[in-house]
């Protein structure tokens, strides 16, 4: 397991505590990690837009992050309806 201050460098965030909030939130439940992926990956962009390229490459691994555990899986990737 990495440390906090490797998840702080590789993340911007507590990786551990990121997940535990992503099964809880609304968008997950609703949609499926795969749509809280989208929106990540949308946010990394307008993070690029703005020039945060450091903000932007650690929502994209949180991002993978979160690909990983649906292919372990972990995670839902679609909520079937």
């Amino acid at each position: 397991m990495q440390t906090i201050q490797q998840q702080m460098a590789m993340y911007g965030c507590d990786i551990t505590e990121f997940y535990k909030e992503i099964k809880e939130c609304i968008t997950y439940r609703v949609s499926g990690a795969n749509m809280v992926i989208a929106g990540l990956m949308s946010d990394a962009q307008e993070l690029m837009a703005v020039e945060a390229n450091e903000e932007a490459r650690q929502t994209l691994n949180r991002a993978k992050f979160l690909l990983t555990q649906i292919m372990q899986g972990n995670l839902v990737g679609t909520v079937a309806r």
